[in-house]
This record gives C-alpha cells, sequence and structure tokens, in this order.
C-alpha cells in the first residue's frame, strides 16, 4: 500500500501489525532527504520526521518490507542535499526503490526554477541508486534459506515449469510447481536471492 507520510497514523501501523490479512509491505514515499528540498516540493513534512515514522514503523513491525520513490536533481538541490537523501536511504533501510531523475513540469513552481546541470543530476543519481541497491540487497538477503508462505500468482512468462508468487513482504518467488497452485498459498524455501527477487522450492 502507498501512504503519504502525513497521513501514516500509529492506528494504520498498529492495525496493519495485528491483521493477519494485510501484507506487511509499505510504501512510504520519501522524495527527497533533504529537508530544504522537501519544503520546496511542498512535502509539508522534513527529514527528522519522516526518519521518525520510519524508524517507527520497523520498530513495531520488524519484517515489513518498506519501499519508497526518490526524486533526483530537483531545482537547486546540492550535493548536500543528495547526502541527506543518502543518508536516509541507510538508517530506513528500504528493501527496494523506484527512483527518478527530475523532470520539468510546465505550470509548476520548480518549472521556474533555475534547472540544474545534467551531469551533475546523473552523478548524483548514480550516488543515490547504488545506496539503495546496498540496502535493498542487505534485506532482501535477510530470509535467505527460509521456507516462507507464498502467494501463487502466475505461471512465469519466461518459463512455463515455474510459478510465480510473492511473500507476504511482497518480495517476488519463483519455483517449480504447476498451474493448479495460482491462488493458493505454499511454503516455499527460498535458496536464490537475485537482488529484488527468488528462486525457490516447494516445501509443501
Amino acid at each position: 500500500m502507498t501512504s503519504h507520510p502525513k497521513d501514516l497514523s500509529d492506528e494504520l501501523i498498529e492495525t496493519i501489525k495485528n491483521s493477519k490479512k494485510i501484507c506487511h509491505h509499505i510504501h512510504l514515499p520519501l522524495q527527497s532527504g533533504s529537508s530544504r528540498i522537501l519544503k520546496k516540493m511542498n512535502r509539508v513534512y522534513d527529514k527528522e520526521k519522516y526518519l521518525e515514522l520510519a524508524l517507527k514503523i520497523r520498530r513495531e513491525i520488524p519484517d515489513i518490507s518498506i519501499t519508497t520513490d526518490i526524486i533526483v536533481g530537483f531545482p537547486t538541490e546540492t550535493k548536500e542535499d543528495v547526502d541527506d537523501t543518502i543518508d536516509v536511504i541507510k538508517k530506513v533501510g528500504y528493501d527496494n526503490a523506484f527512483t527518478f531523475i527530475y523532470s520539468k513540469r510546465t505550470g509548476t513552481p520548480a518549472a521556474d526554477m533555475e534547472q540544474l546541470d545534467e551531469e551533475f543530476v546523473k552523478e548524483q543519481f548514480d550516488r543515490v541508486l547504488e545506496c539503495v541497491q546496498e540496502t535493498a540487497r542487505k534485506q532482501v538477503t535477510k530470509i535467505q534459506g527460509q521456507t516462507l508462505p507464498v502467494l501463487c500468482e502466475e505461471v512465469n512468462k519466461q518459463d512455463e515449469t515455474l510459478i510465480t508468487g510473492r511473500l507476504e513482504n511482497n518480495t517476488i518467488v519463483h519455483f517449480k510447481g504447476g498451474k493448479e497452485l495460482i491462488g493458493k498459498i505454499v511454503n516455499v524455501k527460498c535458496n536464490e536471492c537475485k537482488g529484488f527477487y527468488y528462486f525457490g522450492e516447494l516445501a509443501d
């Protein structure tokens, strides 16, 4: 699920924590880790408030997967602003992030601001992407070797001998199985981590 950080309440965290019907995955858009840039984006929260919320979620639901959106290259962004973003990435430990380079949109306040040098933006984007990939790898590999329930969603499009499903935290798993498993929840051993997904083995 996706929630604007300003709207994600303690009540919602408790509901996710205690419900057996809600996956342990939250998409919590960051956009930037710099309080200065967040203010220019009109995001109505700052770095400290975002970190407080994200770390509270981690504390209350230890096995939760947290993903996010990050924009690099917003007008006036400096290397120090990007350092703040990287600091948040490391502290939250995202399981994945959708990382974008800012693109000018006509009619927005940002469109009238001075735009950044493309080469500088690309360098900062690469820094952020490298950090995201590192934290995601650490998070996903935590479950390697574990046997966990998987919701079987479909026959794999690349290999019809495989079923593709999802863990409770939204991680994708591919494993040998027939189409009769689709719609069922089965136990799968997560054998081989491939970055953001696993190859597993049916344990039932």
